[in-house]
């Protein structure tokens, strides 16, 4: 089983409730989406970086794709991890390779939750699913509805039970209508832990949003889940 890979390295989790852990990351390349604010190229790469000692910004380069076996090789040199993240592009397209790999240590999944039966043939195997929610002023693609259908079976697929935790991610900025993040939290509410609300980074296409409305907007849903605004704490400090 073979699978195009930009990057794996050791580093610090950026997002979410577990901001600051330990994790050795893996890059899958592809994805299915094309969000405006996205920063992570969406070319194929010809070769895998990797990078062992963390932080140095030195890579080796690897000819994708690559193998499970090899990646599993590579992931035994980082110690003292939390996790491995599943990120990308979109990891959940590499499904069939992920159900593959035997690790240590548990699995993160992050993922644009928009591919439910993908979903299926891995949710056995993933500890941590960071589940993004694609909104109408971000969404580019088929019909918005049959899109939010996807989003929500595949939460409901990768639900937290007592071995694995999902929670719920929203970039947030300032043309996200509030009435949009309600339903969609509203509809998925029995399936997460929380929601986190993102702030979109400074210096993306997109604008952030005022921050008395993110305050607002927390309010309203701490009514029925808790709510956390976490902006990407790992742009702040220069880390990968």
């Amino acid at each position: 089983m073979f699978a195009p890979i930009s990057e794996i390295f050791d580093s610090v989790q950026g997002e979410g409730p577990y901001v600051g852990v330990r994790q050795a990351f893996v890059r899958f390349v592809g994805c299915n989406l094309n969000c405006s604010y996205c920063d992570t190229p969406r070319e194929d790469v010809g070769h895998c970086r990797f990078e062992n000692n963390a932080g140095s910004g030195s890579f080796e380069e690897f000819q994708n794709p690559l193998t499970v076996n090899m990646v599993e090789e590579l992931l035994e040199h980082f110690k003292h991890i939390h996790s491995i993240s599943l990120t990308g592009g979109e990891p959940l397209l590499h499904a069939d390779f992920i159900s593959q790999m035997r690790t240590s240590v548990p699995l993160y999944l992050e993922s644009n939750m928009t591919l439910p039966q993908k979903a299926k043939k891995i949710k056995g195997r993933i500890s941590y699913v960071s589940g993004d929610v694609k909104l109408t002023d971000e969404f580019e693609g088929e019909d918005f509805e049959s899109h939010l259908d996807r989003t929500i079976e595949c939460f409901r697929v990768l639900k937290t039970t007592k071995i694995r935790d999902c929670f719920c991610k929203i970039v947030v900025t300032n043309e996200t209508d509030p009435d949009d993040v309600l339903g969609v939290v509203g509809a998925i509410s029995n399936y997460i832990s929380c929601v986190v609300l993102q702030p979109v980074t400074q210096g993306a296409t997109t604008k952030p949003a005022p921050v008395q409305s993110l305050m607002e907007l927390q309010k309203n849903l701490l009514d029925e889940i808790d709510t956390r605004i976490i902006p990407q704490t790992h742009k702040m400090w220069g880390c990968l």
